[in-house]
């Protein structure tokens, strides 16, 4: 196999009408390299030819400059490998602050209105864990994927041409991909499309983000559930919307309340089959009155199905689309949820009347999904390895449900966990005696991940409990992570 060609060191400049000798100027030019961390030890330099053709000097200059920084300890060679940056430089480094003091004056820029109101005051500010412990949200279970096929059709697929490879992405996304998703909803999800309706996106909130663009103009009024999801929410503050946060019952987002608060709403966002992060499914009058309310007032419902496969029923949660009669309702899925969130890939249905400006738009503002990264997962549906797959995790994420169920049995008084019949996340609402903030922390503290329901909100409310996910932690994790949880409920008591 033909070695790495070696770092690139185009940043050194010689100066042959300088009066200092060009192999010193090359000679102080890379120990500079070395002594501020632009290489490191382990690094491999180019070649001395190489070296000498990049920068437009003789060979036997390199040759000079690299044996006074080997003499130094600085790089060291190895026989038919090279020359390498030697370990002995990091006793030469400093440790160097996060942030160097720079003397340059530290302004600090006027941010939009989207970058100031992207986050609402009352939430966390810190990232939850995206790793395979208990209780982390939102992930499915990595090792229950089958990565064996996976890797067989990515080989495939990474072997044909050049341009499927490499090339800019069709705008709208890769039609067989818009077919197999067609399919896939039609069965499974009862609504009736055409590929034409669908577009692929870089997964759901670049959707959101492309329907807010389109739909809403800024300052427009859009009913928001509330708690709800933020990473939407954002989404389509940072287009210019006006969220208004819409109260959420057993029964879904109270249309009423929508109504008494923004009759003339341009917008409403809504997870129907099961409510983001509360785990309702919303009721057939409240789907009714939310598409009579969006058809008086003109506006679009955007409807998140983010993990609408995984239902534990007989039957799944029914789609607000596939009762839609007025081409109100905006359709959007991921794949994040059903594969994992790493492909970063979604789709957007739309209805038929909006195809041609969702057209024109994508063909002006986008340049389209990896071909090669949709192909797979196109042959994946079609081959039958994606029904294969989502049936063994409803199987799979019911199980993982009924043990967490059981074992938070035990926390019944202090925490309510609340069942739920799809997904994979369950909320425990807290007993009046309990600090949310205080579980959160204690639970971190034994590497436990307890998502706080204040995270969710987007205006205050009045409940209190943790998000816990069930999907990326095997049974016997879950069962510990109930354990923790009940050793430090004693020291979460409100003050």
């Amino acid at each position: 196999m033909k070695r790495h060609a070696g770092a690139v060191l185009s940043s050194i400049k010689i100066d042959k009408t300088a009066d200092r000798k060009i192999a010193i100027q090359l000679y102080m030019a890379l120990r500079d390299l070395l002594l501020t961390g632009a290489l490191t030890p382990g690094d491999r330099l180019p070649a001395t030819r190489t070296l000498a053709q990049e920068i437009g000097v003789s060979r036997t200059t390199v040759i000079d400059a690299v044996d006074r920084l080997i003499s130094e300890g600085l790089l060291e060679a190895r026989v038919g490998a090279g020359t390498y940056v030697g370990e002995a430089l990091n006793a030469r480094l400093a440790p160097k602050p996060l942030r160097e003091a720079s003397d340059v004056a530290a302004v600090v820029p006027r941010l939009s209105h989207a970058a100031r109101h992207a986050i609402p005051d009352l939430a966390p500010r810190t990232r939850l864990p995206h790793r395979s412990e208990a209780f982390v949200t939102a992930l499915p279970a990595p090792d229950a994927f089958p990565m064996a096929q996976w890797a067989k059709l990515s080989a495939r697929h990474w072997r044909k041409d050049r341009d499927h490879i490499t090339g800019y992405g069709e705008p709208f996304g890769y039609m067989r991909l818009r077919r197999a998703i067609a399919r896939q909803l039609n069965a499974s999800r009862g609504i009736r499309c055409n590929p034409e309706q669908i577009f692929i996106t870089n997964g759901a909130q670049r959707a959101f983000s492309l329907v807010g663009g389109m739909l809403v103009n800024p300052g427009e009024p859009i009913w928001f559930e509330n708690p709800g999801a933020i990473g939407a929410r954002n989404a389509f503050v940072a287009v210019g919307a006006n969220p208004v946060s819409v109260a959420v019952d057993e029964e879904g987002l109270s249309v009423e309340d929508g109504l008494a608060k923004a009759p003339h709403f341009r917008l409403a966002f809504v997870t129907p089959s099961h409510q983001q992060p509360l785990g309702h499914v919303m009721s057939l009058p409240r789907r009714l009155a939310l598409l009579k309310a969006a058809n008086d007032a003109d506006a679009i419902i955007v409807e998140d199905d983010y993990d609408g496969e995984f239902y534990y029923g007989d039957q799944p949660p029914p789609t607000l689309k596939s009762i839609d009669t007025h081409g109100r309702v905006i359709y959007v899925g991921t794949f994040s949820k059903s594969l994992f969130p790493a492909l970063r890939l979604g789709f957007v249905l739309v209805p038929e009347g909006l195809i041609e400006s969702f057209e024109q738009v994508c063909l002006t503002w986008l340049s389209g999904v990896p071909t090669v990264t949709q192909a797979i997962v196109a042959e994946f549906m079609d081959e039958g390895m994606f029904a294969t797959h989502i049936r063994t995790m409803r199987q799979l994420y019911k199980h993982r449900h009924d043990t967490l169920m059981a074992a938070a049995a035990s926390l019944a008084g202090d925490i309510n966990l609340q069942p739920t019949s799809s997904g994979f996340h369950a909320i425990g609402l807290l007993s009046s005696r309990l600090e949310e903030g205080k579980i959160v922390d204690g639970a971190a503290a034994h590497g436990i991940t307890a998502a706080p329901l204040t995270r969710y909100a987007v205006a205050p409310i009045s409940q209190r409990g943790i998000v816990l996910g069930f999907g990326s932690c095997a049974q016997d994790e879950i069962r510990k992570g109930i354990d923790v949880l009940k050793t430090i409920l004693p020291d979460c008591s409100a003050s």
